[in-house]
C-alpha cells in the first residue's frame, strides 16, 4: 500500500456484472467466484500493494468469530480487495468502512455486496484512500479494527489508525505469523522490540490464532496469524517522545542501554543519568523494558 496521495471520504460505486451462482449460501465468496471478479476487473494481484486475497469461506466465518463483534459495532476494514472479509463482517455489525487503495477494487466492492448480500448493502461504505494517509473518514466513527493488512505496511497501518481513531476499542488484524508474534511479544522475549513496544502503548495484544497459506490468491510465501488487540488507556507521558525512546533503544538493541542511547540522550553520561532518574540499571537492555518503563524514561529532564 504505497502513499498515494488521495484523502479519504469519497464514496464508490460501480456497474453491476453478475457473477457465477453464489457457492456459499451466506453470499460469501469462495475461489470460482473470486476468479470470476479477478477476471472481470482484468487483475493480476501486485506485491507492492500486498494484495493476497482470501477465498475461503470457513476462514472468514471463524475470523468474524474471533473478532467478537456487537451488533452496534462500526467496523474499519483495511484492504477489502475482492470483498471476502467484508461480506463476512456486514451481517455481524451495524456498518462496516472498507478503505481500500486500488481504484478497481474500491470501484467494484459495492456492485459485489449489492450481489451478494443485497439486504446488507446499506451498511457499506467504501473510501478509496491510502490507509497511511487517511486523516478522517466518513459515517459513524469505527468502534473496531478487522482487517486482512498487506503485509508490507501492516504494522504503519495499525500504529496509525490506532492513534488517528480513539474510537478504535478493539482490532484483529491478519499479518504475517512473524510479524503476529513481534506484535503479541512480551517484555524480554526474543520477538520483542519496536513493533511489541509500540502496539502496547494503545492496548493488550495477544496471538489469535494462525491462518494456512492455501486460503490466499495468490499463495504467500509466509505463514500468517491473527493479532487481537484489546485498546486501555496508554501510560503516562508522551507518545511521541516515548517512540523516540524506544526507536533509539532498539536500533542498537545488543547493546546496553547507556551505550544504546547515547545519541538520544546527548552522550552516554547524559544517558546513564537520564536512565537512573527513572529507575532503570543502564546495562539493561532495551527488550527488558516495558511501554511504561519508556515511558518514564521518556519523561526524565535533559
Amino acid at each position: 500500500m504505497p502513499a498515494s496521495g488521495r484523502t479519504a471520504g469519497r464514496g464508490c460505486s460501480a456497474e453491476v456484472h453478475p457473477l457465477s451462482t453464489p457457492e456459499q449460501t451466506d453470499g460469501l465468496l469462495g475461489p470460482a467466484a473470486i476468479r470470476d471478479l479477478a477476471q472481470q476487473l482484468d487483475l493480476r494481484p501486485t506485491k507492492t500493494l500486498g494484495q493476497n486475497f482470501l477465498h475461503d469461506a470457513n476462514t472468514i466465518r471463524r475470523i468474524v468469530r474471533t473478532a467478537e463483534l456487537h451488533p452496534d459495532d462500526v467496523v474499519l476494514e483495511v484492504g477489502p480487495g475482492l470483498g471476502s472479509l467484508t461480506l463476512g463482517l456486514l451481517p455481524a455489525a451495524a456498518a462496516v468502512t472498507a478503505v481500500e487503495i486500488d481504484p478497481r477494487l474500491a470501484a467494484r466492492l459495492p456492485a459485489t455486496v449489492a450481489e451478494r448480500r443485497p439486504d446488507l448493502a446499506g451498511r457499506l461504505t467504501v473510501v478509496e484512500a491510502d490507509a497511511l494517509r487517511v486523516t478522517d473518514l466518513p459515517g459513524p466513527l469505527p468502534t473496531a479494527l478487522v482487517a486482512n493488512l498487506p503485509y508490507n505496511v501492516a504494522v504503519p497501518v495499525l500504529l496509525h489508525l490506532l492513534e488517528l481513531l480513539p474510537s478504535l476499542r478493539r482490532a484483529l488484524v491478519l499479518v504475517q505469523a512473524e510479524v503476529a508474534e513481534r506484535l503479541a511479544a512480551p517484555p524480554g522475549s526474543p520477538a520483542y522490540g519496536v513493533p511489541s513496544v509500540k502496539a502496547a502503548w494503545y492496548g493488550t495484544a495477544r496471538r489469535a490464532g494462525n491462518v494456512g497459506r492455501r486460503v490466499f490468491w495468490p499463495e504467500p510465501n509466509v505463514d500468517s496469524g491473527l493479532v487481537a488487540l484489546d485498546r486501555h488507556d496508554p501510560p503516562p507521558g508522551d507518545r511521541a517522545a516515548t517512540f523516540a525512546v524506544v526507536d533509539a533503544a532498539f536500533g542498537m538493541r545488543r547493546k546496553g542501554l547507556r551505550a544504546a542511547l547515547a545519541g538520544w540522550a546527548g552522550s552516554p553520561a547524559a544517558a546513564e543519568a537520564r536512565l537512573r532518574a527513572a529507575g532503570i540499571d543502564p546495562a539493561t537492555r532495551g527488550e527488558r523494558l516495558s511501554v511504561a518503563d519508556f515511558a518514564r524514561l521518556a519523561a526524565t529532564a535533559p
